[in-house]
Formats: structure tokens, sequence, C-alpha cells
């Protein structure tokens, strides 16, 4: 069975050539990638001599990286890890055979269940992993532990049939919720997370990309869940129009006049709205159910 290792990169020199010979000990068949994102230090030169299989993604983002890579590499068992030395190569075992042997689709490395909050030293980072598990958790009514971690196995059925949308590190983000939606088989492995070594700078910006984060969990809750998302808008509004026309309803009761008319109106309007967000709701969901069965049909095309 082929195992492809791919490290995405953007300016990791002081860390890549011993990430790629770690990798290279712990799974030593293996064909190890190194996609360099536009990198302005010895990434790719320092890649290119620890024995990596170096290519180039013009287009600056982790999402846009991973892309190409799971357009690119041909694999029964696809490893992903970042260049920073922060994930452990002796635990790449742990993370394939999962795929290779029992047929999961994609093993998450929990880094939050072992040392991430430990070795972090950026407290608004577990803040956001708290705030996005428990989102995720909600929303899609699971138990998965580490939502963002980079460290993740994935089969050949899962890598060739994701349609990666994603362009920077909300990436992670849309892999969970995919799996989750389509009810892929997944399998957490407590991973031993260790902060970046001296010299070594995260590109992550907690404040930036965490709101791209947010709005990428909103924005897919929307898209495959229609009815709760528009089914909880349509309540909201049907919910506020009711405060609203209620003094309007108890004044017309006790004297036969309606002086706050535009009160009226407005109650009216967010009335109407609610039918129209609960009825788009129900359009919507009857195409993401029909989306779904077409999937499974390519899924068993593709097995």
């Amino acid at each position: 069975m082929k195992i492809a290792v791919l490290l995405p990169c953007f300016n990791e020199g002081i860390t890549i050539g011993k990430v790629v010979r770690d990798f290279r000990a712990a799974l030593p068949d293996a064909d190890i990638y190194v996609y360099d994102n536009n990198s302005t230090d010895n990434t790719a030169d320092a890649a290119r001599e620890a024995g990596a299989i170096v290519r180039r993604e013009p287009m600056q983002g982790k999402g846009n990286v991973i892309r190409r890579m799971f357009r690119e590499v041909e694999a029964d068992c696809y490893l992903m890890a970042d260049g920073d030395d922060t994930y452990p190569a002796d635990q790449a075992l742990q993370m394939v055979r999962p795929v290779l042997e029992e047929g999961v689709d994609m093993v998450i490395g929990d880094r939050l269940s072992s040392t991430y909050f430990e070795e972090n030293k950026r407290p608004f980072h577990n803040s956001g992993n708290r705030v996005v598990r428990w989102l995720i958790c909600r929303f899609w009514k699971t138990e998965v532990h580490d939502i963002m971690t980079g460290y993740r196995a994935f089969s050949r059925r899962f890598v060739k049939m994701f349609p990666v949308m994603s362009g920077n590190f909300e990436i992670e983000t849309e892999m969970t919720i995919h799996a989750l939606d389509k009810r892929f088989l997944l399998r957490e492995v407590p991973i031993v997370y260790r902060d970046r070594p001296a010299g070594s700078v995260s590109k992550l910006n907690t404040f930036s990309d965490g709101m791209k984060v947010l709005k990428t969990i909103v924005v897919l809750f929307k898209e495959y869940k229609p009815m709760r998302f528009f089914g909880w808008l349509a309540a909201l509004l049907a919910v506020l129009a009711i405060i609203l026309v209620i003094p309007v309803l108890v004044d017309y009761f006790q004297t036969g006049l309606v002086p706050r008319f535009p009160t009226l109106m407005v109650s009216v309007f967010l009335l109407m709205s609610a039918l129209l967000a609960l009825f788009t709701g129900l359009c919507l969901d009857v195409i993401v159910d029909k989306d779904r069965k077409n999937y499974e049909l390519r899924l068993i095309s593709f097995d």
C-alpha cells in the first residue's frame, strides 16, 4: 500500500529538514512531498536536501496548497502534517494504520486531549479551539475533540472526493465538517503536541484567521443544514414580529384604533420574512438531500 506524506510549507526553512528526516525514519517506504507556498527562505532547498519531493503552489494559503496536493498526489493513504515540527513523526504509524487496515477515511491527530494546552503559548488559540469545538459538536451532534489539527491521515476515497473550497487556515475545519456531513468513518488518535522551536514563527493570525474559521462554520452550517439554519432564522423573526404586534393588538382591542401603524407594518414585514425564510429552508433542504444521495452514488462508483 502506497503512503504519501504531505507537508504544506511557507517559510519553514528552520524545521522542514528535520521534519522530513523524522517522517522518513517513521515511514521508510513513504513518498514525502513538500509543497512550497512562495517561501522567501530556504524551505525548498532544505526539504530537497533531506530527501523530499518538492513542488510549488503559487496561490498563497494553506487551503490552496492542500487543493493542489490532493489533485496531484496519488497514493492509497495520505498523511498530512505541518512543516513546523510540532507534530510527532514517531506516531505516524498510529495515524496510518486505521486507514490501511480498518478502512477508516480520516484519522484525526487529537492535540487537545494531550499536551496542546500546556505546550501552546498563545492563550487565545486555546480559547478559539474550545469555541470551534463547541460550535461544531452542537451543530453536527458529534464528539470530535480536535477540529483544527493539521495532523491527519486520509483514505484515497476521501482525498479524491473532497471538494476543497477554503483557501487558508480554515481548511481543517472544512475537512472535519465535510467528513461529518458525508458520514465518513472517523477515528481520533491522541498525539503529543509540542510548541514551535525557537526561531520558528507561526503564520496563523489569531483574530483574522479565527474569524475566517467562524465564518466557515456558519456558511457550511447554512449549506449542509439549511432547514435548521433558516428554521432558526424564521423562528427569531416570528418572535420579533409577535413582540412588536402585541402592543398594537392591545390598543386595538381597547380603543378600536391602531395608533402604532408603523409598528404594525414592521411586524407584518417580519412575519412575511419569517415565512419566506421557512420556505427557503424547506426548498434548500430538498436540494441538499438530493445532493447527498448523488454523492453517495459517486462514492459507490469510486469504490
